[in-house]
């Protein structure tokens, strides 16, 4: 079995569940995993459940006095703590809070210990990407960072190079943060300008403490934009960035609200430019990490029309078994989506763009051009920290 792909999964990370009025609905994960099953990727894949997080690995990245405040608000919702972040719009405290966001850290943290250990080549946990999360604070539908405990598990296991890349509409900021003063983690975070979306960081000019200038990397897109400039930014900086780096693992973050049907943001990316980076992504791992690839889900608010879809994509690139664009979705995994949210589910795999296309930076670049002008400021702000020509 060494080297296979492996699915992490555990059917009580759906309990990951703050209200039917938030946007963050669990259904979404119940979805994928059918999904995925449907179409019998998980017999592609060796699906795995990993023990909870246990609170020496949580204090890799998070405070003991935060830790202690979430396991409070867990066992009694009505005395979260607002300093921490708990019992707000954003992050409603809810009874088992610690007990199921542990169960998601848990499964990213084994996912990274896998991939590293050999046991298997690629991994993915579509349930962890919950990249907000601050080592003393719950933020933005994060209770535990699973992608920077991941990351903080494989350089305790001796790991000397790490990438992150984050492709979320919103800045990766958390994992930022953890490793802001760190050279042995290079954070890439591509997503909506801070002007216009929470949280309002990730600019270009936030590349890393002094002890680590050019390991934060960000890319700050113009609200609107679409398949070609979001594809265009990504192979603009990505690729050149991880070659030089050359990490032994690669960690993605995959999450799907770019899409231009998600309702809490302003790109206007398709299905099928979220396929061509998770493809992207693989390749990088195959070019330069030894095929070592963790790739984590993350946001997304289209439950039906675009999570399933671009998460399944994902687990049958790491599975080795792509799903075709156009192929068509079984009719038993729309009958269940109608009987369980009473939406019209997609009828492919695609949104009608595969072959997605775009220019290529090395053929030159528009100054006046506003998703030029902020790939620009990214690879003047970090690419000579790195020895690199902007």
């Amino acid at each position: 079995m060494s080297g296979r792909a492996q699915l992490m999964w555990d059917e009580a990370v759906t309990g990951y569940d703050f209200g039917p009025d938030h946007p963050m609905d669990p259904v979404r994960l119940a979805l994928t995993r059918h999904l995925v099953d449907a179409f019998g990727l998980d017999k592609d894949v060796r699906v795995v459940a990993a023990k909870p997080a246990g609170e020496s690995t949580l204090r890799l990245v998070h405070r003991e006095d935060y830790i202690a405040a979430v396991k409070a608000a867990s066992a009694d919702p009505e005395a979260a703590d607002g300093a921490y972040g708990l019992g707000t719009m954003d992050d409603p405290a809810f009874a088992g809070m610690h007990e199921v966001s542990a169960m998601i850290a848990g499964q990213s943290v084994a996912a990274a210990e896998a991939v590293w250990s050999g046991d298997a080549l690629h991994a993915v946990n579509f349930a962890g990407g919950l990249h907000h999360a601050m080592p003393g604070s719950a933020s933005g539908f994060c209770v535990y960072n699973d992608a920077a405990l991941a990351i903080a598990r494989l350089l305790e296991l001796g790991v000397e190079r790490v990438a992150y890349v984050d492709v979320d509409v919103h800045h990766g900021d958390g994992v930022q943060a953890a490793f802001w003063d760190d050279p042995r983690v290079l954070t890439i975070s591509l997503h909506e300008h801070p002007r216009t979306l929470f949280p309002q960081t990730g600019w270009p000019q936030e590349t890393g403490a002094e002890s680590a200038e050019g390991s934060a990397v960000n890319v700050a897109l113009p609200a609107g934009t679409g398949d070609a400039g979001w594809l265009r930014a990504f192979h603009a900086v990505v690729p050149e960035l991880v070659a030089d780096f050359r990490p032994q693992v690669l960690v993605t973050q995959h999450g799907a609200d770019t899409h231009f049907e998600d309702p809490l943001a302003h790109l206007a990316v398709s299905l099928d430019a979220q396929r061509a980076v998770q493809v992207a992504c693989h390749e990088l791992a195959h070019e330069y990490a030894d095929g070592k690839w963790v790739a984590l889900g993350g946001g997304g608010y289209a439950v039906v029309e675009v999570v399933p879809r671009s998460w399944t994509h994902l687990v049958g690139i790491a599975a080795g078994r792509e799903i075709e664009p156009e192929a068509m979705i079984p009719e038993g995994w729309r009958q269940e989506v109608f009987a369980r949210t009473r939406q019209l589910a997609p009828a492919r795999m695609t949104d009608g763009r595969w072959p997605v296309s775009f220019a290529g930076w090395d053929a030159g670049y528009d100054p006046a051009d506003r998703l030029d002008q902020a790939v620009l400021a990214t690879r003047r702000a970090v690419f000579p920290l790195r020895g690199l020509l902007p």
